[in-house]
């Protein structure tokens, strides 16, 4: 029997806590070895609850103490590229919560470096791994729902659901708000279910409250791919409404398709019909499965039993996310 991989924690915040540990404590194919985090006393109460041996509060100390496999770099966006170099330096395999890093050009950094170590990096864009997403992309790869010709997508978050924001309304920390936050996600989810087409055009507009300064709570954008297919994102988070909402529609020569609910129609015979999966979701939430996956595939990609997701798509999704905030500031159409 192999040994488990040994994983670094850089972070205790409340990703960590609700999504990654309550997972990876349940993973036989893992030991959590150790956690970082600036705020040593909220570390050491995340260690007491999930039995994790050794607590730090400084990613050099953990990197220069323990022998660990791989780490999780779950830190303020602008903390991203510095923690996941230092992993990647100490020889560790480095999953990262989007965004990888704040500018394109870091991100080709961070590659560089990977592909001279051979190491492995991945940054968790988990709606790639929803159970509805991976079946809508299986229709989309197949054929069945013709060209694309457009997408849309939304995530509306009430108020309640995000306060307080902390660091995240604090650009020279967070890089960006309600865009950066739910809408890069987005752009993400939708370009991975055409299949990665180039991104040609993006138009964009932001939104903050009269006289509010720091980042933008809500925002929408339109970006144009080759061959002519249309993305559309809008998200915010301020939402006024019953519940948070979010989902991702699909428009084909051949059929249409959406997500959260999961719904897939074709035309046969010049007749609509529902030809949506049943009975193959498992009652786990996707939320949760979602995560449990990202896992499973970092984990297969360390062991050389998985492609991981080039970081070229990484880098092109930050060049749109570059231009969306160009586009907003100077509210023009941005070509790339």
């Amino acid at each position: 029997m192999s040994e488990p991989v040994r994983i670094g924690l850089i972070g205790a915040g409340a990703i960590v806590q609700v999504a990654h540990l309550p997972l990876l404590k349940k993973l036989k194919t893992v030991e959590v070895a150790a956690i970082c985090d600036p705020d040593l006393p909220k570390a050491r109460a995340l260690a007491e609850r999930f039995q994790i041996k050794d607590v730090f509060d400084d990613i050099e100390d953990l990197l220069g103490h323990e022998q660990v496999d791989a780490i999780l770099v779950a830190t303020p966006n602008h903390l991203h590229e510095p923690h996941v170099m230092a992993g990647l330096s100490a020889g560790c395999h480095v999953l990262v919560e989007k965004p990888g890093a704040l500018s394109p050009a870091a991100e080709q950094r961070i590659g560089r470096l990977a592909e001279r170590k051979e190491l492995v990096v991945m940054v968790g864009m988990t709606h790639r791994y929803r159970p509805d997403a991976q079946a809508v992309r299986s229709f989309v790869q197949n054929g069945e729902l013709g060209e694309l010709d457009s997408i849309r997508a939304s995530w509306h978050v009430s108020r309640p659901a995000r306060t307080p924001l902390g660091w995240r309304t604090r650009k020279d920390e967070a890089g960006g708000g309600a865009m950066l936050d739910l809408g890069l996600t987005m752009v993400d989810l939708c370009l991975w279910l055409a299949g990665n087409p180039t991104p040609v055009r993006v138009s964009a507009n932001l939104t903050r409250n009269k006289g509010e300064r720091g980042v933008e709570h809500s925002g929408s954008t339109i970006v144009v791919c080759d061959p002519g297919i249309a993305i559309w994102v809008d998200v915010t988070w301020r939402h006024i409404g019953e519940r948070e909402r979010f989902g991702v529609g699909l428009r084909g020569t051949k059929g249409t398709a959406g997500i959260n609910p999961l719904h897939v129609w074709k035309e046969l015979n010049g007749v609509p019909h529902d030809v949506s999966p049943t009975g193959t979701l498992s009652r786990e939430s996707a939320f949760t499965a979602s995560f449990r996956a990202e896992w499973a595939h970092f984990l297969a990609a360390i062991a050389g039993e998985a492609e991981v997701p080039a970081l070229s798509e990484h880098i092109t999704l930050l060049k749109v996310i570059d231009a969306i905030y160009k586009s907003a500031a100077e509210g023009r159409e941005i070509v790339l």
